[in-house]
């Protein structure tokens, strides 16, 4: 593919996807790209006059158009595509991540019902796009916190490279610290008449910090302006991550599609559903499909 499609953001005129273009406009300035804007349309009834879909694909084209000027108005970004889409939104962005630098999707809140709702297309995009999404979450990047956290990396032996380069650049590009949180859990103890001592937390902390440290010593230097701090704590990632992502800015996952036959881990898919501020989930190249294979193009 000639070219990258910078940055994509799904469009729907709702209060999410603006929250979406908010952060969609930050990245592309931040990053110097261009931004298209994408919105999906079908008609849900069945057979249909052809006047009646047309009345619904105008609907659409104004609800594109108007995110589409939004865009233009309220950034720099000189170059700003409006694409309407026939078909299933989801599909949609996947077909568009290819070749992109980054999908952008709005979710539906924190609620319990609107966790449902987010599996629809949210949890598609993030478990098969070829490029990195960043899922909009809580209030967004507008208005700016006058003291924004951390970009938060989940660390653990199965993430990939290409996520742990993703959350420096992040924070390179935003001027933020980085925080890389660990889960480690300590060795499991057999009770009975020979039960063995019990665990040292205090040393299976320090080890676990001591790897990441192993771990993250390359990225400290290709990104020596990045602040780092390694934490390692004796809990369930899923607990760990979700606590700190109240005072994130961002919170950085791997997709990890390989392990898990192309659908999101238990852990990526919790923060996708529950965490406190946007999350990015990052293909590695190894669960990336090449181009291709089950790739329409338009």
């Amino acid at each position: 593919m000639a070219g990258s499609r910078g940055i994509i953001v799904g469009y729907d005129g709702s209060d999410f996807s603006m929250q979406a273009m908010d952060w969609a406009l930050d990245e592309c300035e931040l990053r110097k790209l261009p931004l298209t804007v994408t919105h999906a349309w079908r008609w849900p009834y069945g057979e249909a006059p052809e006047e009646a879909r047309a009345h619904l694909r105008k609907a659409a084209e104004h609800v594109l158009h108007h995110g589409a000027d939004c865009a233009r108005a309220s950034s720099a970004i000189a170059d700003v595509t409006a694409d309407l889409y026939e078909g299933s939104p989801a599909e949609r962005l996947v077909e568009l991540s290819d070749g992109a630098d980054l999908v952008v999707v709005g979710s539906r809140g924190l609620g319990t019902l609107a966790r449902s709702v987010v599996g629809s297309v949210t949890v598609h995009v993030a478990a098969h796009a070829r490029a990195p999404v960043v899922i909009v979450r809580g209030p967004g990047p507008i208005p700016a916190s006058a003291e924004p956290g951390p970009v938060l990396l989940g660390l653990s032996p199965a993430t990939s490279d290409e996520a742990v380069e993703f959350a420096f650049a992040e924070a390179a590009l935003r001027q933020l610290g980085l925080v890389a949180v660990h889960a480690v859990h300590p060795p499991v103890m057999a009770w009975g008449l020979a039960m063995g001592p019990v665990p040292d937390f205090e040393a299976v902390t320090r080890a676990g910090r001591e790897q990441m440290e192993e771990r993250l010593a390359p990225w400290r230097e290709a990104y020596p302006d990045v602040r780092v701090e390694a934490r390692a704590a004796v809990a369930s990632a899923r607990d760990v991550l979700l606590t700190a992502s109240e005072t994130a800015s961002l919170l950085v996952v791997g997709a990890d599609r390989t392990r898990h036959h192309g659908r999101l881990g238990t852990i990526v898919r919790a923060m996708v559903e529950r965490a406190s501020c946007p999350v990015a989930t990052v293909p590695s190249r190894a669960d990336t499909p090449q181009e291709g294979a089950g790739t329409r193009k338009h």
